[in-house]
């Protein structure tokens, strides 16, 4: 398995470092990022960010769990979810439950962050403590909504570099417009525009613009 973005970047794991600072008052130890792959189907997560790093194995075993996965995306299922692991894990035999408990974690809060296509990127946070109340996990979902723009942004920058001209072609066409358009909106070609398109491509690993934007979307470039 790919190791974390964070592991081989400073920017992101300061990121990380940060806002764990920050969540120490309200007792959390742990927080971990899972996002869809690109190159694979819907039901397949990566795990992207994990701190501290000693957390890994317990959260790639999250990441390879079907827990709060495709299944539950399709459901009705909230976007922010609040779970005391030392009760679920009684009812669940999930590998990555009994790895937390072990690191003495007791609750979890997660964010999800909903993509085309069924996909989504899920913060999660990890406590020692039970939570009380479904105020503090209100909090703590507020703060993952504060961070999460830079982090995103961070992440994504650290798994594709994009060229600004071939991100914004990427967004142009996210909106709909036609090469054509797009010069005209870019003050270039549209035999340049098809170059940047054709570059993005490349990087995304795809043969034509739709998967281009599909996965920009995935990776968080969009």
């Amino acid at each position: 398995m790919t190791l974390p973005v964070n592991f081989d970047s400073v920017g992101v794991d300061s990121i990380l470092a940060d806002w764990l600072m920050a969540l120490r008052e309200q007792g959390v130890e742990v927080v971990l990022v899972l996002g869809p792959d690109p190159l694979g189907p819907s039901e397949r997560r990566e795990l992207l960010a994990v701190h501290p790093p000693r957390m890994l194995a317990p959260a790639e075993a999250l990441a390879a769990s079907t827990d709060f996965g495709a299944s539950w995306r399709e459901s009705d299922a909230p976007l922010v979810a609040w779970q005391d692991i030392s009760k679920s894990a009684a009812e669940h035999s999930s590998r990555w439950r009994r790895l937390f408990l072990a690191h003495g974690q007791q609750s979890l809060v997660r964010v999800a962050f909903p993509l085309p296509a069924g996909r989504a990127f899920e913060c999660f946070m990890f406590s020692p403590r039970a939570y009380d109340s479904r105020l503090e996990a209100a909090a703590l979902a507020w703060s993952v909504f504060n961070v999460w723009p830079m982090l995103k942004r961070a992440l994504a920058e650290q798994r594709v570099s994009l060229s600004p001209r071939e991100l914004e072609s990427l967004n142009l066409a996210f909106e709909g417009l036609t090469a054509r358009e797009t010069a005209l909106r870019m003050d270039c070609s549209e035999r340049t525009v098809n170059y940047h398109l054709a570059n993005a491509m490349s990087k995304l690993q795809t043969d034509n613009k739709l998967g281009a934007v599909q996965r920009a979307c995935w990776l968080g470039l969009i």
